[in-house]
């Protein structure tokens, strides 16, 4: 098989295209920018890369030409001039879906995210929303997966968290009330995928994806933590306090030690869907825990924050 995967370059674009790979298909990696934690992503036996966004409807129909189906993984968690998630999000699925139907692909995959839902407050959430609304009224196949928080090599959780604990004394938790999360390895995510784009199974469904534990996100920090053998102590901040460091950060940082969107995304429950009607068969479940060795095989290489973190420019995968 041939697959498109818009966001081929960044985290589980890239492990898709790996997965893909070295079972034999061919992939074209289309993406605005390259994500630079993995520049080798782009010599990938078997791909191809289009240096495009989802904003160029006929760049999009000539990359999709000769495949089978489109795995649109493209989004970002923050807005920077015209990439907003009105443009992102909703114009830039509906250019995806446009373009598919035009080059003939006959099915396509959506990552949204676990709380997507309509009038809640937040453009992120609203707009994943819209995309998935887009996808299931297209008339292609589709599978849709709602995932929550996703970790593994290359990862934004792993990396992040890992690198706070090694700059600050201290961890600031989001928000007074504990909300559950359920961390979900890439590699799991990664396989109900090959089951939907190669295998044709969860056609037509809108599933909620998450990992086999639940735990607190204070939890999920002290496993980090203990990992990377840097512990913290971590303490509760009411959530505005939370969104005034993100606008801080999102306006000094290349990639921000956190955005508003992933203030509301950590400010609710990571373990209960919105909104997501179907289910994954039992033998589809993911089932890696997330032990001390799934987090060891992710933690990046251990640094501080330092100014080259703190260069602002936009970066889109």
């Amino acid at each position: 098989m041939k697959i498109a995967i818009t966001g081929g370059t960044g985290f589980v674009g890239r492990h898709l295209a790996r997965k893909l790979t070295a079972n034999g298909h061919q992939v074209v990696l289309i993406s605005r920018g390259v994500d630079h934690r993995d520049p080798t992503i782009r010599e990938l036996a078997g791909a191809t890369f289009a240096a495009i966004g989802t904003n160029d409807p006929s760049a999009l129909i000539q990359a999709f030409q000769g495949c089978d189906a489109v795995a649109h993984l493209g989004g970002i968690n923050r807005e920077i001039g015209e990439q907003t998630y009105a443009n992102v999000h909703v114009q830039g699925t509906q250019n995806v879906v446009d373009a598919a139907k035009q080059a003939g692909v006959a099915m396509i995959l959506l990552l949204s995210f676990l709380r997507a839902r309509p009038d809640c407050g937040s453009p992120y959430h609203e707009s994943k929303f819209a995309a998935e609304e887009i996808v299931r009224a297209s008339g292609l196949d589709y599978t849709i997966f709602k995932a929550g928080v996703i970790y593994g090599s290359g990862d934004h959780m792993l990396d992040h968290i890992t690198h706070a604990l090694h700059t600050f004394p201290i961890f600031l938790l989001v928000g007074l009330k504990k909300q559950p999360v359920r961390p979900l390895a890439v590699n799991d995510l990664v396989n109900v995928m090959m089951a939907s784009i190669v295998e044709g199974q969860l056609t037509r469904k809108t599933v909620p994806i998450t990992g086999p534990e639940e735990m607190t996100l204070g939890e999920a920090v002290g496993r980090i933590a203990r990992v990377a053998n840097k512990r913290r102590l971590t303490f509760p901040v009411p959530v505005w306090v939370h969104y005034v460091m993100a606008w801080f950060f999102e306006r000094t940082m290349t990639t921000p030690l956190a955005a508003k969107a992933q203030v509301r995304i950590l400010s609710e429950s990571l373990a209960e869907p919105a909104l997501a009607p179907d289910q994954i068969p039992a033998e589809l479940m993911p089932k890696t825990p997330f032990s001390d060795d799934q987090i060891r095989i992710g933690l990046p290489v251990p640094e501080r924050f330092g100014m080259k973190d703190c260069l602002h420019r936009a970066k889109t995968v």
